[in-house]
């Protein structure tokens, strides 16, 4: 019986820990932390041994193959050791696809992803298809392979979920932009990140697609220097395309195989100009499943969007309150002070993964009246505004951090949690962070 070690035991470990028991492989999974109880249950209830709270390499490095969660970096000792030996290291998406046969539609990108992801599931389940929703967000790929069965699946895939794929293959693959985030884990080099993004195009054939945006120069710069198999599907706001979707006037026009679909920018339910390009991406994939215009239009009208995502939390003395704290790179907080017609008193702070804040600059001289830090080190953010917005204070927690927002917003203001940077030096991650600050609005 083979010996598969899964490292980390998080939502994705877990889940393929649970594939490879049901794959008769002898399984065992270790995290250096502590395991979440219902992770724990779950593992005792698939009768899968465990270790917490550190690791015991003599039993990591006897295994024929090592599954690990995308948290862990590749330069990590044990990694590295496991790479010297030859042992081969994955992640929980390659695993799950070599046990899956369904169709698979893969959406990555530095920003926007969440939300693409998500509009194309409801879309799909909107028009009856057994489509079940993973990678990113939701429940774990693996764990849906082993115990469940759908016909498509929609996965989020990050960078780092990209980088331990190999023989995986997207029918339907969607890359909404790359833009400088996570740097400090490749080595600060922008072309290793572009690399990791474009791993999505691995294994894709002639009658593949590839959904991608024309309008961002890495994107168009890469795909200069590459070959794709798969058919190229662009969407663009700055012209017209034979085949995929483009910005006419008002209206977003898609064009698949002949076929034509068009809708009212107004008429999106999704504010701003990141979100028509998100709808344009859903839109192509919603005509590549043959989902009918009608199932389109209804899908792009209703859709509610994602927690913690330009996430309009509640108006309080006249001021509108809004939880963007998925917004953990530069770009992510451009979209949002972009879509902003009010004066903004801006929430930024948190782990600072080697960002530049130039590309903000100006939005923020225009539209940013204050800026209210959260985060433990915040001499950067002072740094680099200090000469541009007149207050800058710092908080160290949710409450009190909207606490200073509220006294220094008038009623027409909006607040805004944007906060361009990673979550954990004060909150477990950017989901906890959004909800802190969601209870401590709703406290005021």
């Amino acid at each position: 019986m083979k010996k598969a070690v899964i490292l980390g035991g998080g939502e994705s470990g877990v889940g393929a820990a649970v594939l490879a028991k049901v794959k008769q492989f002898d399984t065992f999974l270790s995290d250096s932390g502590s395991l979440k109880p219902h992770f724990r249950e779950e593992l005792q209830k698939w009768d899968i041994p465990f270790e917490e709270g550190g690791h015991t390499a003599e039993r990591i490095l006897s295994a024929d193959l090592v599954i690990k969660s995308p948290g862990i970096p590749e330069n990590a000792p044990l990694v590295a050791k496991l790479h010297a030996q030859g042992t081969p290291v994955i992640s929980e998406i390659e695993f799950a696809g070599r046990y899956d046969t369904a169709k698979k539609i893969c959406i990555t990108g530095s920003n926007g992803k969440t939300t693409t992801t998500s509009l194309i599931y409801y879309l799909l389940q909107n028009a009856g298809l057994d489509v079940g929703l993973g990678g990113n967000i939701g429940k774990s790929y693996a764990m849906q392979v082993a115990t469940e069965r759908h016909d498509i699946y929609v996965l989020e895939l990050s960078s780092f979920q990209l980088d331990g794929m190999y023989d995986f293959k997207a029918d339907i693959a969607v890359l909404m932009n790359i833009t400088p985030d996570h740097l400090d884990r490749y080595d600060h080099c922008f072309q290793n990140y572009i690399n990791a993004k474009f791993r999505i195009t691995r294994n894709m054939r002639p009658e593949d697609c590839f959904i991608f945006c024309s309008d961002d120069e890495v994107t168009i710069g890469e795909l200069n220097k590459i070959v794709v198999q798969a058919k190229k599907l662009p969407f663009t706001q700055n012209g017209v395309v034979e085949e995929g979707a483009w910005l006419d006037d008002d209206t977003v026009r898609v064009r698949y195989e002949g076929d034509e679909f068009d809708i009212l920018v107004r008429d999106l339910s999704l504010e701003g100009r990141h979100n028509v390009y998100n709808s344009m991406a859903a839109a192509i994939t919603g005509k590549i499943m043959n989902v009918t215009n009608e199932t389109i239009r209804r899908s792009l009208t209703t859709f509610e969007g994602v927690e913690h995502r330009m996430e309009k939390v509640m108006t309080v003395g006249g001021v509108l309150y809004v939880n963007d704290s998925k917004a953990t790179n530069v770009n992510s907080t451009w979209y949002a002070l972009e879509s902003m017609t009010t004066p903004v008193v801006l929430i930024l702070g948190g782990t600072d993964k080697g960002n530049d804040y130039a590309p903000i600059a100006d939005l923020v001289r225009d539209k940013v009246k204050a800026i209210v830090c959260l985060g433990v080190d915040n001499r950067k953010i002072h740094d680099f505004f200090g000469g541009i917005v007149p207050e800058i204070y710092d908080t160290l927690s949710a409450e009190a951090c909207v606490n200073k927002c509220a006294e220094l917003a008038v009623p027409g203001d909006t607040v805004l949690l944007s906060p361009c940077c990673a979550s954990f030096d004060l909150f477990k991650n950017y989901e906890d962070r959004g909800r802190q600050f969601k209870e401590a609005v709703r406290r005021l």
